[in-house]
């Protein structure tokens, strides 16, 4: 029999229940495995068979552990009222009240097993970083295989939410470096009067608060892989000391004065007009060329709507944990209304939403309204509470002080008379970028 066929029964201390039944159970095609709970956690079925009762401790770690389509067995006359008819509904295929009826176990273990085999159809792996069957995704991928041995610094271009870091990372993965380090820095999210130290490290008693020695990030990625993410708001001197380090290959700290030989590989990445800002005065050109060897292009998730379907899905696997709750599908509505949406956050706002579903949905599927889609026309309508008011007025302008400061983040955050780091956070809860 193929192994996608295979009707394998986890039954969990249930010996006494399930022992009369267990000739039938496997002429009926299934391979039976019975063990006690402890030994549960390490056992591979399609479908489990497990004994509940009110306290559900141990038994409910292991439903969590273990995603399956499990089928709870419950005592006679047990309610279903409260924490246990909340947690039967929420991670179980079906229940049944003991002693078994076997016709209608039969049925709900059959039926049970079409949907695992469902669900198995749906699953992505998870693995893969870079999902996504779109010809720009497969092109990105193929283009990752030639750059990733190269040793040449790689200059990561995309809207903010399109997976530049995940590029990054899969760069590092398939270089000669990617059993060393990969040291991430975004540049602008770091206070100006703290990037140096940062970058470069210091000396002990280098200026007030250096009570000892740190040994900066690139310092730090000796060996391995330099990520600078947002490098267009990396400040003007700072930009002059990074081509020195790059021209050179090694840095000094703050506070000292013996050069110290780094051997990384440089990534970048940015969403601004490099170009235009040094057009503008605002990035070195010197330092552009530097890092602009090899370019990779991540492409925003409007023009590879394709790939929603599998993205939703992989998002509703991986923050299944995190919400406390089983993996969900998405209804017919939900996914027409994914597909539809124009996607301005682009994937991390699609993982955001997914979240979200998987937080509000109360049915077995995340409906549109659970992703906050009115079906299929779009984002729902906007409340009138004074807090939805607020929020709108605070993106409205973090939008305006973008247009007017685009290549210039620092002159942005003053302008709304916040720090850089409070003004990071506003874009990213708003999404823009």
């Amino acid at each position: 029999m193929h192994k996608s066929m295979l009707r394998r029964l986890l039954v969990v201390d249930l010996f006494d229940e399930f022992s009369p039944l267990l000739s039938e159970i496997q002429n009926a095609g299934w391979a039976v495995d019975l063990c006690s709970l402890d030994e549960a956690f390490d056992r591979q079925a399609e479908v489990g068979l497990i004994r509940l009762g009110p306290c559900l401790d141990t038994g409910g770690e292991l439903l969590r552990r273990r995603p399956m389509q499990w089928i709870a067995a419950l005592p006679p006359d047990t309610s279903l009222d409260g924490s246990l008819g909340l947690f039967v509904g929420e991670w179980c295929f079906d229940f049944h009240s003991l002693p078994f009826d076997r016709q209608r176990l039969l049925l709900s273990l059959g039926h049970a097993l079409g949907m695992a085999a469902l669900r198995r159809a749906e699953q992505v792996d998870a693995g893969d970083e870079l999902l996504g069957n779109a010809p720009c995704m497969r092109e990105l991928r193929k283009l990752l295989g030639k750059l990733g041995p190269t040793d040449s610094p790689v200059l990561i271009r995309g809207e903010s939410g399109t997976g530049k870091e995940l590029v990054a990372h899969a760069l590092h993965r398939l270089s000669r470096r990617a059993a060393q380090a990969f040291v991430a820095i975004n540049c602008g999210a770091i206070p100006e009067q703290l990037i140096q130290s940062e970058l470069f490290g210091h000396e002990k008693g280098a200026f007030t608060g250096a009570h000892q020695r740190k040994v900066g990030r690139i310092e730090s990625a000796h060996g391995g892989t330099l990520f600078l993410d947002e490098i267009g708001d990396l400040p003007l001197d700072l930009q002059a000391n990074l081509l020195r380090f790059l021209q050179e290959g090694q840095i000094e700290r703050v506070g000292g004065n013996q050069p110290i030989q780094v051997n990384v590989r440089v990534l970048a990445a940015t969403h601004i007009d490099l170009e235009q800002a040094v057009e503008r005065g605002r990035f070195r050109e010197d330092l552009y060329y530097r890092l602009n060897v090899l370019q990779v292009h991540t492409s925003p998730l409007r023009e590879r709507l394709e790939d929603v379907p599998a993205l939703a899905r992989h998002f509703a696997q991986l923050y299944a944990d995190e919400v406390g709750r089983r993996p969900r599908t998405f209804s017919e509505e939900a996914l027409r209304a994914m597909g539809e949406y124009a996607w301005p956050g682009n994937v991390r706002e699609l993982a955001n939403r997914v979240r979200r579903g998987l937080v509000l949905a109360e049915g077995r599927q995340i409906e549109a309204p659970d992703l906050g889609f009115c079906g299929a026309c779009g984002p729902t309508s906007l409340d009138y509470s004074l807090e939805s008011y607020r929020l709108q007025a605070e993106k409205q302008a973090l939008s305006d002080v973008l247009r007017q400061y685009s290549a210039n983040l620092s002159r942005a955050a003053r302008a709304l008379g916040v720090s850089r780091p409070t003004f990071y956070r506003l874009l990213n809860k708003h999404g823009i970028r």
